[in-house]
């Protein structure tokens, strides 16, 4: 029996570059430059995938020449905009420039060419083909977006396909991150040692992706004294709380003394092992394959020159080896993670003896089935990385590192205590506040907190308010200029894709702000599918944000709040609306301030440029200080939302939940809304036949209902805990599950499954939703 090859369905692995198989793909940073060799018959293709981004191109070649007609292209405007770009404070952009500058080349100076003029209607892809050797610059320019505006720089991409394959031009591994101290090799299959000092960065690279590195390191001045003390993975998982440690609080690694031998810096996978051993002989020998090479024997040879014992097995952090625990704890792995160029960059706390592997495994996925090469670097102490996890918009993006907030350096004085939400760092709790203390200054007072990671895209053009009315459940065409609308997003089938508010601040101008990235994304992919004449461009990078909530915010930002005679000024702004103001005074500050928020009470949020988001911060602190404003962090949040029964992504909704499950059916006004929207034939029906819903549970004792803990009648399983917290207003053990409808009616006594979901209950009760002010007398300022 033959098989016809091109049948034969594969497997689709978007994060491994499937989709550009062939080319080199680069991607431009709004506002950015990026800097690439071609060669004769290289084809470069620029696309914009956001629209009505502008782009240039400039080129040169090794005796400095312009050279940009050479590609084919009619250098049309001077190379300002590049050079505007090359003063930016980024270290690539330096590299750029000091690269620029031993070629005598300033951008300024010299013809570029307008390759995408960034035009409503116009092209948003170009391909050009070079006709010489040169050194091309590409250029996405663009200025700040102010609060009121909708042009935020967005990203490029650029695919070269090479006329001859087999020159390699591009670099395999990423650009070094500082001044490098070892630049070192790891053969496939093989281990190398090296040492570090104290101070030193220690960065280990999958150079093509799911490829397995164990890592081990010593002590050195132990080794010195005869003691062999290394990276002891029990110890590490004891103090760290977790499976391994990562940036952040809980970062370290430390040796069976309990002192700390490394701290994690970044991690751009973030998957990884610390319960195997580096693979053994013993493990190749018991599945058939005796002799085989494997890492704890290649540690070995490789720490021959130091007083180390060889072992049979060694205890290593096995870097990009995906392990996981099955439903019976069987010990289970799969195909890595990792990416090609993915790290993990640690800094050495003691001088030390390091060895790395490149897992040999070829007869099982740990190494994807084929062992390729790993890249150790070390970076001197002089340098300085900012702790950071790698954030991917969608499978096949290029990692973007934890970025700080316009308002970090403010937070960042009150805690340390942070964690990573959405790609940015986010507060946990303030130091000298806690948690409860923030929640009651809420409750009672005036807190500040900062929720800039929501994600904030810009719809604009003639058939905007049609893509929107496609796309969000609620009807759009009512909503005037000024206003705001709370709305679910969802897929054909009913299921919800994000849930957010829609601004609307003219005929065609509207702001989505949501969760998470898939919305936004989403919303483009319809505007293209249906052939709208709308663009959807991302602006959280131009829009930071604060929330200033609680009895007396508005005492607070009365002070500090400057409308224009014909916006309605901070005291006439009434709930889900929105003005165009400034901080101070008609000179001051732009931003858009809405009276919109997350915690049940009153209150605003101020939305402003990165750049201006310490000048705001200061003057809300500052005129809060009489009425004692503290700052809020995620953890009081969680307690403040969860009594006001405000859910969230991934804890009370998910693609699987339709807007009724997630107790916003509000947001479906399905006989108002004449309109036809993406999933409204669904909608209706899961209407007329609902299985699930969003109610509330008080709970006996002191124990908090966690996250995915069964509800039960007897032996019968009837919903989940979503979400729980001790209410400190109401001194009550509260949560949000989610239940089946014909156990929903109020008053229904259930318990809550712990361990296994038998052995231990706890007795709960349902209660009326939300917990707290069920009215939403207080979020309209009605606190008598």
């Amino acid at each position: 029996m033959s098989i016809d090859m091109n049948s034969i369905v594969r497997v689709r692995e978007p994060g491994l570059g499937q989709d550009w198989l062939g080319k080199e793909r680069y991607v431009v940073k709004g506002g950015g430059v990026v800097v690439l060799p071609v060669l004769i018959g290289d084809s470069v293709e620029i696309r914009d995938p956001e629209g009505l981004q502008e782009v240039h191109v400039l080129a040169f070649n090794s005796v400095s020449e312009i050279v940009t007609d050479q590609l084919g292209l009619v250098p049309d405007i001077r190379g300002t905009a590049i050079a505007e770009m090359l003063h930016s404070p980024s270290l690539s952009a330096l590299k750029i420039k000091q690269k620029l500058d031993s070629f005598s080349i300033n951008p300024g100076d010299a013809e570029a060419a307008r390759v995408l003029s960034g035009r409503p209607g116009e092209d948003t892809n170009t391909t050009f083909t070079s006709a010489t050797e040169a050194i091309c610059l590409i250029c996405a320019p663009a200025a700040p977006m102010l609060v009121y505006e909708q042009n935020p720089p967005t990203d490029l991409e650029v695919f070269v396909t090479r006329a001859n394959p087999g020159v390699i031009i591009a670099n395999e591994l990423p650009d070094p991150l500082g001044e490098q101290a070892i630049d070192l090799r790891i053969d496939a299959s093989t281990a190398k040692a090296y040492e570090v000092k104290a101070g030193e960065y220690i960065q280990i690279i999958d150079v093509d992706g799911r490829q397995c590195s164990d890592f081990q390191c010593f002590d050195m001045a132990k080794l010195d004294k005869g003691v062999e003390r290394c990276l002891d993975a029990t110890t590490t998982r004891a103090l760290m709380g977790s499976a391994y440690p990562g940036p952040g609080l809980f970062s370290k690694f430390y040796d069976v003394d309990f002192e700390p031998m490394l701290e994690v810096v970044h991690d751009t996978c973030g998957r990884h092992d610390s319960f195997g051993l580096a693979c053994t002989s013993k493990y190749y020998d018991e599945v058939g394959y005796p002799g085989h090479v494997n890492c704890s024997e290649n540690f070995n040879f490789a720490l021959i020159d130091y007083p180390v014992a060889p072992r049979k097995g060694w205890m290593a952090m096995n870097l990009f080896f995906n392990t996981f625990f099955d439903d019976a704890y069987q010990f289970m792995f799969d195909d890595p993670w990792s990416r090609s160029g993915d790290y993990v960059l640690m800094r050495a706390l003691k001088d030390m003896v390091c060895v790395s592997s490149s897992c040999p495994c070829d007869i099982d996925p740990a190494n994807g089935w084929v062992p390729t090469d790993i890249h150790v670097r070390t970076y001197t102490k002089e340098n300085l990385f900012k702790r950071a996890i790698a954030f991917r918009k969608t499978t096949d993006s290029e990692p973007e590192m934890t970025k700080e907030t316009g308002f970090h350096s403010k937070t960042s004085s009150l805690t340390r205590n942070f964690t990573e939400y959405n790609g940015f760092w986010l507060a946990n709790s303030f130091t000298n506040h806690g948690a409860v203390s923030e929640y009651w200054a809420c409750r009672e007072g005036v807190v500040i907190t900062d929720l800039s990671p929501l994600r904030k895209y810009e719809v604009v053009g003639p058939d905007a308010e049609l893509l929107l009315q496609t796309c969000v459940t609620r009807n759009v065409r009512k909503l005037a200029d000024g206003h705001v609308v709370y709305t679910a997003m969802c897929y054909e089938s009913g299921g919800m894709i994000d849930d957010g508010t829609v601004f609307r601040l003219g005929k065609d101008n509207f702001r989505w702000i949501g969760g998470n990235d898939t919305s936004g994304l989403w919303l483009r992919e319809q505007a293209k599918e249906r052939g709208l004449r709308a663009w959807v461009k991302d602006s959280t990078s131009q829009l930071h944000n604060l929330q200033v909530q609680g009895p007396k915010s508005l005492s607070v930002l009365e002070k500090v709040i400057w409308t224009r005679p014909d916006k309605a000024s901070i005291n006439e702004l009434n709930w889900f609306r929105f003005s165009i103001a400034r901080i101070g005074d008609d000179m001051g500050v732009p931003i858009i301030v809405s009276r919109t928020g997350y915690t049940g009470e009153m209150g605003y949020e101020i939305f402003c440029h990165p750049r201006d988001a310490e000048a705001v911060w200061d003057a809300v602190w500052q005129a809060g200080q009489e009425f004692s404003i503290a700052p809020l962090g995620l953890e009081a949040l969680d307690m403040l939302r969860i009594e006001a029964g405000l859910i969230f992504a991934g804890y009370e909704f998910c693609d699987q939940t339709d807007p009724f499950e997630a107790g916003i059916g509000f947001t479906v006004p399905l006989k108002s809304k004449q309109d036809d929207f993406i999933g409204r034939e669904a909608l209706v029906k899961r209407k007329e036949s609902p299985q699930e819903k969003l109610i509330g549970l008080e709970l006996s004792g002191g124990e908090i209902g966690g996250h995915g803990d069964g509800i039960f009648i007897g032996r019968e399983q009837i919903g989940v805990v979503t979400s729980g917290t001790i209410s400190p207003m109401l001194s009550k053990n509260i949560a949000l599950a989610k239940i089946k409808i014909i156990h929903a009616e109020i008053g229904k006594e259930v318990e809550i499954g712990k361990l296994d979901g038998h052995q231990k209950r706890i007795p709960a009760t349902v209660v009326v939703f939300p917990h707290f002010d069920p009215k939403k007398e207080r979020v309209r300022g009605n606190y008598e």
